[in-house]
């Protein structure tokens, strides 16, 4: 299941995922961009259905957690791709800080809350691969000014990840954080690199092997320095 994959980086993994034979749920809190984007993978053959996901709403996750496990008995891998808010142009001294609430909304809240809802699931199927779409934003090794609605909360994001890979290790279900890189798509603009290889870090971190890495802040499937 991939949040916010409707474009961009989500629409692109959703194709990467559904190229391995996998049975991929695009999710997308606009249920017409939705259904565009799973009919245009559908009709290249790919094994996609739409739900419709607004991952602030904690009554449509439990919906969809419902509809998952009636339909399916499993989730074997959740990509946290939902986000907003890239706002670059911003001063950390100036900032309306009803935009940085509204970027934690989604950026954290959403993927720990969707999160919830599904760990039961994988820790009963013993298998889970959890990825968290993060960004070279939130390093604070890397950390300058600008963006600090959307820096913080993928910093945030990132103490997510280290959070749920420690309590649970020995599950089977690992969680890492990936950046993707500057890529040219919606949020990130004209003059990245192609979303096709932005996207492959997450497909790894999906297919890792059982005693693959977790808890781990990963470009390219290398660490990079939190």
């Amino acid at each position: 299941m991939v949040t916010g994959g409707k474009r961009g980086i989500g629409f692109e993994t959703c194709r990467q995922l559904s190229e391995l034979g996998l049975t991929v749920i695009l999710t997308s809190c606009d249920p017409s961009k939705g259904k565009i984007a799973t009919k245009i993978l559908s009709d290249n053959g790919s094994d996609i259905v739409f739900y419709q996901l607004e991952v602030t709403n904690k009554n449509n996750i439990t919906n969809v957690y419902n509809r998952v496990e009636q339909e399916y008995g499993r989730l074997d891998i959740l990509i946290n791709n939902a986000a907003i808010l890239f706002d670059q142009a911003q001063s950390t001294i100036n900032v309306n800080l009803d935009l940085v609430k509204k970027a934690l909304t989604t950026n954290l809240i959403g993927p720990w809350s969707v999160c919830q809802a599904f760990i039961p699931l994988m820790k009963k199927n013993q298998y889970g691969r959890i990825v968290n779409v993060s960004s070279g934003a939130g390093s604070l090794y890397y950390m300058e000014g600008g963006a600090p609605a959307y820096g913080s909360s993928k910093v945030a994001l990132n103490a997510l990840t280290r959070k749920l890979a420690s309590e649970l290790k020995g599950e089977n279900i690992l969680v890492n954080s990936i950046d993707p890189g500057w890529v040219e798509a919606d949020m990130g603009g004209k003059g990245g690199r192609p979303v096709v290889e932005g996207c492959k870090g997450i497909i790894w971190a999906t297919t890792l092997p059982d005693n693959g890495p977790s808890g781990g802040f990963y470009h390219d499937q290398k660490l990079v320095p939190w």
